[in-house]
């Protein structure tokens, strides 16, 4: 062995030595510590321990990832459901799939983007997460038929005849197609047809409560009223508001029916002579409405509207829109149309099912006790402690 391994050996004897001294040693401190320095040297252990389980194990959250992989984000709702719940109202993933496998189509007779009756269709289906077929614009019943004809040719799953004049066509067509789910309104018949199904929103409701607050704000005591055809919605609509503006306030309600759900120019013409003759507010069904709305802002008069929010019509003088939220039902009805039922019921709009909501424009100063009076008039037509005349 050389002179420099012998000197190694020899430092790593000594260094092994004062190893085994200063263990000895040690034992004897860790006697001696207090009783403070005992309980931080466990606080020490146990956050250390916490810290090695943060590192190396999963939280709650990510276990139940673990085991439910495949449900996305959305399903997940604050206050956890308990395995295999879903809360009131949501559709499993399954239907949601089958949902969205659907082909739909919507024939209208008016412009999607007219801010009442058609729109309001558009977006329902939208707000399902469905993006449908549209054949806007069809006043005219034959083109309509047509439409609906071809689109069931075409085999979409789920056709939309939105407008009470497309009953006639419809009672027609839907037999030679068993099985495609007719939907049409505003109606409470399905004409004894399996394939078909109806709605109806009770229009009434909103009227009843844009009426209390019309009522309430109207100075000169007369209000007018732009009625489209003297049919569906608009009458229950128009009922309604009539009943609510006498209970409000109001000394009288000036109703006219064009005989048009589209003619602006005429509807333009109606409201110039209700404000003639002293109407301080205005209100009116159908998508013909543009035109009254427009003369209600060139004249500073406020305005309420129904089947769509018309704010934007009149930022500074719509007050409150009756607003047709179709989802409600529709989605219902496509959830039949998935266990096998094609048709056969029809269904309603309320306030209390949330297919009928009241908007108020922020944008309006609305007086805190007609806000109140407006959310009283709601809870009553809910409760059924008020009629709306209708």
């Amino acid at each position: 062995m050389s002179k420099r391994n012998k000197s190694l050996w020899r430092l790593l004897a000594v260094l092994l030595a004062l190893v085994l001294v200063a263990a000895a040693c040690g034992n004897d401190d860790d006697a001696a510590d207090t009783p403070s320095d005992a309980a931080d040297n466990a606080n020490d252990t146990a956050d250390t321990a916490d810290d090695d389980m943060a590192d190396e194990e999963m939280s709650d959250e990510e276990m139940a990832a673990m085991d439910d992989d495949e449900m996305d984000d959305d399903e997940m709702a604050d206050g956890e459901m308990a395995d295999g719940e879903m809360a009131d109202g949501e559709m499993s993933d399954e239907e949601m799939a089958a949902m969205g496998d659907l082909s739909v189509a919507i024939v209208a007779p008016s412009a999607v983007d007219d801010l009442a009756f058609t729109q309001s269709m558009i977006d329902a289906v939208a707000a399902l997460g469905i993006e449908p077929q549209v054949t806007p614009g069809t006043f005219i019943i034959e083109e309509a038929a047509t439409a609906l004809r071809g689109y069931a040719e075409d085999g979409v799953d789920v056709i939309i005849a939105h407008g009470t004049q497309y009953g006639g066509s419809l009672e027609e067509i839907a037999p030679d197609f068993p099985d495609t789910t007719f939907i049409w309104g505003t109606a409470t018949d399905t004409m004894d047809l399996p394939n078909v199904f109806a709605y109806a929103p009770a229009a009434d409701q909103g009227g009843y409560v844009n009426g209390i607050i019309a009522g309430a704000l109207t100075e000169s005591g007369i209000i007018g009223v732009v009625g489209p055809v003297e049919a569906g919605d608009a009458v229950a609509y128009i009922n309604g508001f009539e009943a609510g503006a006498l209970a409000g306030g109001a000394t009288e309600v000036n109703i006219v029916y064009t005989g048009s759900f589209g003619d602006v120019a005429l509807a333009a013409e109606t409201a110039t002579a209700h404000i003639a003759n002293g109407a301080d507010i205005l209100t009116g069904s159908a998508q013909m409405v543009v035109g009254a709305v427009g003369v209600a802002a060139s004249n500073d008069v406020l305005w309420f509207g129904t089947q769509a929010n018309q704010t934007e019509l009149a930022p500074d003088l719509v007050v409150a829109s009756q607003v047709y939220h179709w989802e409600v039902v529709l989605e219902q009805m496509l959830e039949q149309r998935a266990n096998g039922t094609l048709g056969g019921e029809a269904f309603l709009l309320t306030l209390e099912n949330g297919g009928l909501v009241v908007e108020f424009n922020d944008g309006f100063d609305l007086p805190d006790d007609v806000r109140a009076a407006a959310d009283a008039a709601i809870a009553g037509i809910i409760d059924g402690s008020i009629d709306t005349g209708a």
